[in-house]
């Protein structure tokens, strides 16, 4: 039977974005062969921020460079390897690098695998030096209660000091957990899904999202989430952090 393809989840808006997979396209990318990349959030439409999901196999190559933007990869499946800061390493599900600017590096594919990558324009901080290159693993990494609330997790994926103005961050929430009150904040957001599902609030709308769900949120949108369904719901977030709010 066919579907009828005007149909679709995605819903774009002036202070958030809903992107759902059946309505991703694909973007080709100088230095990137055989990848599957889609820009699934970028300044073009409001954003400061872009997230991109990438597909590689085992002839996937690339070779690229950070020059006022830094970029946090984590590996959702697969394996793959990264060289930058003249350090290689293999990464497989759960593996992450944060790769400050002025870095060149290269990633080569060694199966099938999908990676997320987050994109922010880093702002220097007098009296600070820049952040070093940072491999690591979210399955080594402690789930810390949110809010001292027994049905929320957080992990912490960056180091936590003033030379980063960039944090990225999962959030699991157990079955019938939500967020205790609608948060709104100058941090805006850029948010893949990894796993469950469950009712988000935008603004004033709520929308059902699930596991490969892409969630952009500008800064002071209304935002809440409650878990539903069988599994924890799990997503992974970046946002700014560590700089100040107006002008200095």
């Amino acid at each position: 039977m066919s579907r009828l393809t005007a149909n679709t989840r995605t819903v774009v808006k002036h202070n958030y974005a809903l992107i759902t997979e059946d309505s991703y396209v694909g973007s080709v990318m100088p230095g990137w062969e055989n990848v599957d990349i889609r820009v699934v959030i970028n300044p073009d439409m409001g954003a400061f921020i872009s997230q991109h999901l990438i597909k590689l196999n085992n002839k996937s190559k690339v070779k690229d460079k950070t020059i006022s933007t830094q970029v946090c990869y984590y590996v959702i499946s697969g394996k793959c390897k990264f060289t930058v800061g003249g350090k290689t390493e293999q990464l497989t599900q759960g593996g992450y690098v944060y790769i400050p600017i002025g870095q060149d590096y290269e990633i080569k594919g060694q199966s099938k695998a999908e990676l997320v990558a987050f994109y922010q324009p880093y702002e220097y901080l007098e009296g600070h030096d820049l952040p070093k290159v940072y491999f690591g693993n979210s399955n080594k990494v402690k789930k810390e209660l949110y809010l001292n609330d027994p049905q929320l997790h957080m992990q912490y994926l960056l180091p936590d000091n003033l030379s980063m103005d960039f944090g990225v961050n999962i959030f699991t929430y157990n079955t019938g957990g939500n967020l205790p009150f609608v948060e709104t904040h100058i941090m805006e957001h850029g948010l893949l899904y990894l796993q469950g599902e469950g009712i988000y609030r935008l603004d004033n709308d709520y929308y059902h999202v699930t596991k490969g769900d892409t969630i952009w949120m500008a800064p002071y949108c209304p935002q809440w989430f409650t878990a539903m369904g069988k599994q924890d719901a799990v997503y992974i977030y970046c946002k700014n952090v560590n700089r100040h709010s107006i002008p200095q």
